[in-house]
């Protein structure tokens, strides 16, 4: 036990050595506006010690709020967090219960905070009203704060969000007798970006996913045509400052070509 606790101590510190370096090394002005994390593995970092699907729910939301310090400390600006797709709603009743309450709470928990403006992103008429109620008091009780803004992406999906940005264009423009011949002489990307949910805001720069997919499964498909990716091995409630500072310094060697 002793030799097992010493090997962890040396360990630890050999990580803080490096997480420090890497901070120290990282230009400010090379790190990224907006980024975008799918926090994947929770469900997986349960079972692997035995727990509930609802514990690595939990713990991952423990961690969002730590990655958020994190984004504070290194001029992240603003954060989009894929908390839950339209695809999970189809889950079981006894799991996305759980889930959908770890999620409010959450929200609730980041507002309490003080520190960062909240914006629900996702079709939020499909959760229940309750949720949905409370993820928009947790928005606008936190609209005015100045701080990083985190989209908490909720009942989220790209397609989905795609649908509600062409028919809001549409009803908008029926409210003001423009013809569909009319319109389609005029419509241009911008018609559409601007009835996205992040309407108003810049794209992510970087696009983190844990747990080793690869895979976009649906987030930011529009929003992400030009974002960098980096896939991270950790699960979720495993990811540490040190795997955002290696994200990070992956994106700053990158020279960004914007679909060139």
């Amino acid at each position: 036990m002793a030799r097992s606790t010493l090997r962890r101590g040396v360990r630890d510190a050999v990580y803080r050595v490096y997480e420090r370096r890497l901070a120290l090394r990282l230009d400010p002005a090379r790190a990224p506006h907006h980024v975008g994390v799918m926090i994947d593995g929770n469900r997986r970092w349960a079972a692997a010690l035995g727990g509930a699907t609802a514990d690595g729910h939990r713990a991952g939301a423990d961690r969002l709020l730590q990655f958020l310090g994190w984004c504070d400390d290194v001029g992240v600006q603003i954060v989009t967090v894929y908390l839950l797709s339209t695809d999970n709603l189809r889950r079981p009743a006894a799991e996305l219960d759980q889930l959908i309450e770890i999620i409010e709470n959450l929200a609730v928990r980041i507002g309490a905070t003080g520190r960062w403006r909240v914006h629900p992103i996702g079709a939020l008429d499909l959760l229940p009203d309750a949720t949905s109620w409370r993820l928009k008091e947790v928005g606008e009780a936190t609209r005015d704060i100045d701080g990083t803004t985190v989209n908490l992406a909720v009942g989220y999906g790209g397609r989905q969000e795609l649908a509600d940005a062409v028919r809001a264009l549409l009803q908008q423009h029926a409210g003001r007798g423009t013809s569909i011949e009319e319109l389609a002489e005029v419509l241009d990307v911008e018609h559409i970006a601007e009835h996205l949910y992040t309407a108003g805001q810049p794209d992510p720069d970087l696009v983190i996913r844990t747990s080793g997919e690869q895979r976009l499964s649906g987030f930011m498909l529009w929003q992400s045509a030009h974002s960098e990716f980096f896939f991270c091995d950790a699960l979720w409630p495993d990811f540490r400052r040190i795997d955002l500072l290696r994200a990070l310094r992956s994106y700053a060697v990158r020279t960004r070509r914007y679909g060139a």
